[in-house]
């Protein structure tokens, strides 16, 4: 009796094994480097800065001349793409300075694998004093809105105005997390699917954070799937994940007195609308924009009607 479990026990390890193998084989997906990324994603105006000891992707469009130019900061998994068609828009009056952050995109990991909130902020206002920029209107959604909001705590001199979109930062509880998100936070999963990335599971993310998935298209599958491939990308999430948490600096959003506008996606399952109506309760300047269909990059899923939002709250 013994001999014969440890013989269907011995025979279902191999059969797992040769699955994990077929697996492996299917949805490998090596790191891929800057050089292989950077032709299609990359492209004029496109630029990469030194800053920090890492080569920054950016992009710097509109007038150079401009007073106030608007910073975009960009969420989790995301870059500077997301922020294409408020660019497009805004740029024909506005400079629009947009980057990858530390750990996204093409700029990839901090060499010093710091993903503290102190270290985002400080990132931001080095990439500024590199671009020669003094003081700025800064946007930023989910990780590039906490982002935001605690630039603006902790350099309020340099923060003209605050643009919040469904912005981290608070505790909060999820009706639906990314499946990529909660892969990147269970170190033995993670361990397990090593280079594994198969394209249905960036697919079912990304429609994660649309309320209208139906908008999801092949394109722009490809540019999150291919992102996550920049070598060091992966493994930054996991600790962007262990570093940037809620924390006490919450206590101090009070602080802010920019003129600040909320916007929010009524249908956000990752960050409630709840958490924006906070926002605009504790910051005293502030104004809340809820978009009924919308869900957690707003900003994406419906630049024309999200950016229209935008230019009425810089108008002087």
């Amino acid at each position: 009796m013994i001999k014969r479990l440890a013989t269907l026990l011995g025979s279902l390890l191999l059969l797992l094994v040769a699955i994990y193998a077929v697996l492996f084989i299917l949805f490998q997906q090596p790191d891929r480097t800057v050089a292989e990324l950077a032709p299609k994603w990359a492209p004029p105006p496109s630029q990469l800065i030194d800053v920090d000891g890492m080569q920054i992707h950016l992009r710097d469009e509109g007038p150079k001349n401009d007073p106030l130019p608007i910073v975009l900061l960009h969420g989790t998994s995301a870059s500077l793409h997301t922020w294409e068609g408020w660019a497009q828009t805004l740029k024909s009056q506005r400079r629009v300075i947009r980057f990858d952050l530390p750990g996204f995109g093409l700029t990839g990991p901090n060499p010093q694998n710091d993903y503290s909130i102190e270290q985002y902020s400080q990132t931001v206002i080095d990439v500024m004093d590199n671009l020669g920029v003094e003081r700025f209107v800064l946007a930023g959604n989910s990780l590039g809105g906490y982002i935001s909001w605690a630039t603006a705590v902790f350099y309020p001199q340099r923060v003209e105005k605050l643009i919040l979109v469904d912005a981290s930062g608070y505790p909060y509880q999820s009706t639906s997390v990314p499946l990529a998100f909660t892969i990147s936070q269970k170190p033995l999963l993670k361990f397990l699917i090593g280079d594994m990335l198969p394209r249905s599971l960036v697919v079912k993310s990304v429609k994660n954070v649309y309320g209208d998935p139906r908008k999801v298209t092949p394109e722009l599958v490809d540019r999150y799937y291919q992102l996550t491939t920049r070598e060091g990308n992966r493994q930054a999430l996991e600790a962007r994940f262990a570093q940037t948490q809620p924390n006490d600096l919450i206590n101090r959003i009070p602080e802010i007195k920019q003129p600040t506008l909320i916007i929010w996606g009524q249908e956000d399952r990752l960050i409630p609308v709840d958490l924006g109506r906070r926002f605009q309760e504790e910051i005293e300047n502030s104004e809340l924009v809820i978009f009924a269909t919308l869900g957690h990059v707003p900003h994406e899923e419906d630049p024309d009607s999200t950016v229209k939002s935008v230019i009425d709250f810089l108008q002087p």
